[in-house]
């Protein structure tokens, strides 16, 4: 004879668990937002299984997750079958969700001209009363591994150590770099320094196959490049 205590149970059970069993037949792309709340639920009420619950949480905030997530835990446990640590499982969900979306990588970021520099770069160098020396690390398809602080210098100068730049390029395995530095005067010139440190890093990246592409000077409204000029 078949227990209906024990019947009963198994129904509810396999009712809840339905949405971890669709996860693994079909995937999380394919569970609706109530299933997903249902699963960080876990069970639901006497009358309601999870997803019920999640369902009706969810109605509350006119189904928009971001309404969802303005929910306090106070504001969760007033739904029957909610408990504070429901409530604190929802919200810590909704919360690892803003971080994700705060902490995604920009766009990847390709230098096809030296105004793509300028745009990448402009803003680490804007308002600077001072000369800043970067050099941007560049992949193989010309895209942007890292952008990286040489030195800091005064108002008419930096010392870039052509040592420490290559370093860099070598630990990121860098097949290009492309030097930045800027003029907090507004004087797009290149002084004679400028050129001397750019001849010199030149050879030095062809010895070690890590090509130097441009050498670009940027003051607040507009930029310089050693390679658009010719002189690189």
């Amino acid at each position: 004879m078949i227990d209906p205590i024990s019947t009963t149970k198994i129904l509810s059970w396999a009712e809840e668990d339905r949405p971890r069993e669709k996860v693994l037949l079909k995937g999380k792309a394919a569970l609706s937002d109530a299933e997903l709340i249902g699963i960080l639920l876990g069970s639901g009420t006497v009358s309601l299984s999870a997803v019920d619950l999640a369902k009706q949480i969810l109605g509350s905030v006119d189904n928009n997750l971001t309404s969802l997530a303005k929910l306090s835990v106070k504001d969760l446990e007033k739904f029957k079958g909610i408990g504070e640590a429901k409530a604190i499982t929802i919200v810590a969900a909704l919360e690892l969700g803003r971080r994700r979306k705060e902490s995604e990588l920009p766009q990847r970021q390709v230098i096809t001209s030296s105004k793509d520099v300028f745009t990448i770069m402009h803003s680490h160098l804007l308002d600077l009363l001072h000369e800043e020396f970067w050099v941007v690390l560049l992949n193989r398809s010309n895209i942007v591994m890292k952008k990286v602080q040489i030195s800091v210098g005064g108002v008419s100068g930096t010392v870039a150590d052509p040592k420490l730049i290559f370093k860099t390029a070598l630990e990121n395995l860098a097949s290009s770099i492309i030097l930045v530095h800027n003029h907090p005067s507004g004087n797009l010139k290149p002084s004679q320094a400028d050129k001397d440190l750019t001849h010199k890093l030149k050879e030095a990246g062809k010895y070690l196959e890590i090509p130097v592409l441009d050498h670009v000077i940027i003051t607040e409204k507009s930029y310089f490049s050693f390679a658009d000029e010719g002189i690189l």
